[in-house]
C-alpha cells in the first residue's frame, strides 16, 4: 500500500496523480471523513487517558488524607467506559482506512510513460533478427501435434480447457529449459534457489497485492475451515518470506529464485489464446525476486531485466524490451519492463517476462522492514520481481524459432548439455 502520509497529508495531490497516471478515482470524500473522525477520536482518547491518570492519582492522594473518593471514582469509571468505546471506534476507523488503502494502486515513477493500455508502451530496444524461413512456418500447436507431443485433448479430459499434456521429446525440452534457467540465475547471477509452497494463505496473497483485487483470477482450496490459494506466481511465496520481518542491513540485497508451477483462472481473458501454451491455467515459471535497500532498487531493477534478457540471448531468441505505460502496469508496480520474444508462428512479439519494481508498496502491506544503519530506525524495504522466464512461453519460442522443414525442432546449443547432447527432437 502507499505511505499512509500520502493519503492523509497529501490527499488531493495523490488523488490527482493517480487519476492522471492510472485513471484511478480515489475516494477522497471517504478518506477525508475517516481522517477527520480519526483526529477527533485520537484527541479525545488522549484527553480521556490523561483524565484517567490524573484522577487516579488524585484518588490515591485523597484516600491518604481519609477523604471521600466516591465522586472521583465515578468520574474515572465514566471516563474508562468512554475511553474503551473511543478505542473500539478508533480501531474500526483504522480498518476502514486500511480497506480503502489496500485497493489503491502504486504511484508510477516519473520515467513511466503516460497511457491507458499497451498501445502506449515504449520500445526500449530490440535484440536479434527474426529468422527467414524457406518453408511454410508452423505455429507451436501444429509442431506439437507431431507424435502427440502436445495434447490438448488429453489435458481437457483430465482437467478441462486450458490444460495440456506434453510427451516425449517436447516434455524433455520443457524440463531442460527450466533447469537451464535455474542454473544460469543461481550460478552466474547469484540468486539463492528456493523450494517454496504452492499453496499459501490469504495474508501472503494480500502481501503482494493479489488480494483483494484479483481474487477472481485465483484458484483456491478449502479443507475444513482452512482456505488456501494456489500461487499465480512464485513471487507470492518468495516475497512473503520477509513478511513481518525486520532485516539487518547485512542481509541486503536478497536475490531469490524458484522454479514452480503457477495457477491462474484467467477470469478476464475472454477467449484469448485458447489454442496451445500461451495462456494456460497451469504453467511453469522461473521467478526472480529481489529485496533491496530503497536507494539501490533502481539498479537492482535494471540488473534483473538483464538477467531475464540473458536467458533469451543464450537461447538465441530475438526479443524486444518494452517500458510499460502507467495504465498497463500491475497495481503493485511503480515501474515495469516487459520482454517480448519473437514468435514466427504468430508473426509477432509476445510477452515472455515482466520485471517490476514495486518500491515500498508491497513492503508496507507485508510489514517488511530493514534497519537503516544511517538512522538506526526500521524502514520499509523495496521489493522487485520478474519472470526469468516463463518456461512454457520459452518452449513455444524455441519450437517456432528452431523448427525445421520436416517438423523437427533443433535444440539450441545452450540446452544440449541438459539433453545428453541431443541436437534435435524429431
Amino acid at each position: 500500500m502507499l505511505d499512509p502520509s500520502l493519503l492523509r497529508g497529501r490527499l488531493a495531490e495523490t488523488a490527482a496523480h493517480l487519476s492522471s497516471t492510472r485513471g484511478f478515482a480515489l475516494d477522497v470524500a471517504a478518506l477525508e471523513s475517516i481522517e477527520t473522525e480519526r483526529k477527533q477520536l485520537q484527541a479525545r482518547t488522549q484527553e480521556l487517558q490523561n483524565l484517567r491518570n490524573t484522577r487516579s492519582k488524585a484518588i490515591g492522594q485523597a484516600k491518604g488524607r481519609g477523604e471521600d473518593v466516591s465522586a472521583l471514582m465515578a468520574e474515572v469509571a465514566a471516563a474508562a467506559d468512554e475511553l474503551k468505546a473511543s478505542e473500539v471506534r478508533l480501531e474500526a476507523i483504522r480498518e476502514q482506512f486500511d480497506a480503502i488503502a489496500l485497493g489503491v494502486p502504486n504511484l508510477p515513477q516519473a520515467s513511466v510513460p503516460a497511457g491507458r493500455d499497451e498501445s502506449h508502451n515504449v520500445e526500449v530496444k530490440r535484440v536479434g533478427t527474426p529468422r527467414r524461413f524457406d518453408f511454410a512456418v508452423r505455429d507451436h500447436v501444429a509442431l506439437g501435434e507431431r507424435h502427440g507431443w502436445l495434447d490438448a485433448e488429453a489435458g481437457a479430459k483430465l482437467s478441462g480447457s486450458r490444460f495440456t499434456v506434453m510427451r516425449g521429446g517436447l516434455a524433455n525440452l520443457h524440463r531442460a529449459l527450466g533447469q537451464f534457467m535455474l542454473d544460469l540465475h543461481v550460478r552466474e547471477h547469484g540468486y539463492l534457489e528456493c523450494n517454496v509452497p504452492l499453496l499459501v494463505n490469504a495474508d501472503s496473497m494480500r502481501g503482494t497485492g493479489q488480494l483483494p483485487k484479483f481474487e477472481e483470477d485465483l484458484f483456491s482450496t478449502t479443507v475444513g475451515e482452512t482456505k488456501r490459494y494456489l500461487i499465480p506466481t512464485a513471487e507470492v511465496s518468495l516475497t512473503n518470506l520477509v513478511r513481518d520481518e525486520l532485516l539487518e542491513d547485512t542481509a541486503l540485497p536478497m536475490l531469490l529464485t524458484a522454479h514452480t508451477p503457477c495457477f491462474r483462472a484467467e477470469a478476464g481473458s475472454y477467449g484469448r489464446d485458447v489454442r496451445g501454451l500461451i495462456r494456460q491455467h497451469q504453467f511453469e515459471k522461473v521467478e526472480l525476486v529481489a529485496i533491496a535497500r530503497p536507494q539501490e532498487s533502481e539498479a537492482a531493477h535494471e540488473a534483473m531485466v538483464s538477467h531475464a534478457e540473458a536467458v533469451l540471448e543464450r537461447l538465441g531468441l530475438p526479443y524486444r524490451r518494452m517500458l510499460l505505460c502507467a495504465g498497463d502496469m500491475s497495481p503493485s508496480s511503480t515501474k515495469t519492463f516487459d520482454l517480448e520474444v519473437w514468435l514466427p508462428g504468430q508473426d509477432a512479439y509476445r510477452e515472455i517476462s515482466s520485471i517490476s519494481n514495486c518500491g515500498d508498496y508491497q513492503a508496507r502491506r507485508m510489514q517488511a522492514r530493514w534497519r537503516n544503519p544511517a538512522t538506526g530506525k526500521p524502514e520499509p524495504v523495496h521489493t522487485l520481481n520478474g519472470s526469468g522466464v516463463a518456461v512454457g512461453r520459452a518452449l513455444v519460442a524455441v519450437m517456432e524459432n528452431y523448427q525445421q522443414a520436416d517438423g523437427s525442432i533443433e535444440v539450441p546449443a545452450a540446452l544440449r548439455p541438459y539433453l545428453g547432447g541431443l541436437g534435435a527432437i524429431a
